[in-house]
């Protein structure tokens, strides 16, 4: 099967319509979501619907479960804090019952789904430093293993020492675990505005990283028409 895994789609529009166009284009069968949905733009229900009616395999983000009461706001920064306060005052109450239901960790087909790091995945910790990785490892079950949460596409292999890879085309090992951080489709943050997702092939044991255009001079409006914090549409614009 093929799977498309995408993550932080922070409530940008724009770029989900993007990816799914992408999505149906590379062939995906099945869709697979880590998490942040919400958070930053300026279109959560759109997508939280457009992720719904897709039928995807969701775990939980800490935009999600911030926006819904379920993780303090108190370490985000200013603008992420003011984003949580203001997507909280356009959801339903079906979409917060629904964001407050989702799981923080999933294993499908013998692959983890996280948004942060198996290592304690309430506490939504980042995978980017060498002790990072091998923490992450030690606490992986399985072979193979999708994460988001940095917004940077990068493949990390469980070798001693830990090896990673940034690249289009991956073929995972059978002797080794491996993570891949898919990127974000709604505010990539590796100086490449294009929308960030993998396209996971279980039969050729292949990762292909996608990157998408899409119309970031709308998304980037949207969010200053909501009355958003301005740094948010900048970073979409600068992919940082």
């Amino acid at each position: 099967m093929r799977y498309a895994v995408l993550a932080d789609i922070h409530a940008n529009l724009q770029a989900l319509e993007a990816v799914c166009a992408d999505v149906r284009r590379a062939g995906a069968e099945r869709m697979l979501c880590l998490g942040d949905i919400v958070g930053y733009g300026a279109d959560p229900r759109e997508c939280l619907q457009m992720v719904r009616d897709l039928n995807a395999t969701i775990v939980a983000g800490n935009h999600d479960w911030a926006t819904v009461g379920r993780l303090n706001v108190d370490y985000f920064n200013s603008d992420a804090r003011d984003s949580v306060h203001w997507t909280r005052s356009v959801l339903s109450t079906d979409e917060v019952a629904f964001l407050k239901n989702l799981d923080l960790i999933n294993v499908l087909d013998g692959v983890t789904l996280v948004h942060g790091s198996p290592f304690s995945p309430d506490c939504f910790e980042y995978i980017q430093t060498n002790y990072d990785v091998e923490v992450a490892f030690e606490h992986l079950a399985t072979p193979l293993c999708f994460v988001g949460h940095s917004h940077v596409p990068v493949i990390f292999e469980h070798t001693d020492p830990v090896d990673y890879f940034v690249r289009d085309e991956y073929e995972v090992p059978d002797d080794r675990q491996v993570i891949v951080n898919v990127g974000s489709v709604g505010q990539p943050r590796d100086l490449d505005p294009r929308a960030s997702y993998v396209v996971y092939d279980d039969r050729e044991r292949t990762v292909t990283t996608r990157r998408v255009e899409y119309d970031v001079s709308t998304a980037s409006s949207r969010i200053v028409e909501a009355g958003l914090p301005s740094t948010n549409s900048v970073r979409i614009v600068l992919g940082r």
